[in-house]
């Protein structure tokens, strides 16, 4: 499973999002880290982070569709 961590109002999260769909990514889950202060902490500073939950890895912004692909390819 990926999970996107990200903020409301977010540019950055918003051009991940474009990333996402252009390289037709499965299914993942949109995490909001703003009311949380354990993923603000983690990550507050590194939104957009995409997560494959399943490999403990994390992808940080910037990527584009290609290094995502690259990226997904390893699992």
């Amino acid at each position: 499973m990926l999970t996107l961590f990200q903020r409301d109002d977010c540019h950055l999260c918003d051009l991940a999002l474009a990333v996402l769909a252009q390289a037709r990514v499965p299914e993942f889950e949109s995490v909001f880290i703003d009311e949380d202060a354990a993923l603000e902490d983690r990550y507050g500073a590194r939104v957009p982070v995409l997560r494959d939950e399943a490999r403990g890895v994390e992808l940080d912004w910037p990527f584009d569709a290609d290094r995502l692909a690259a990226w997904l390819a390893e699992r």
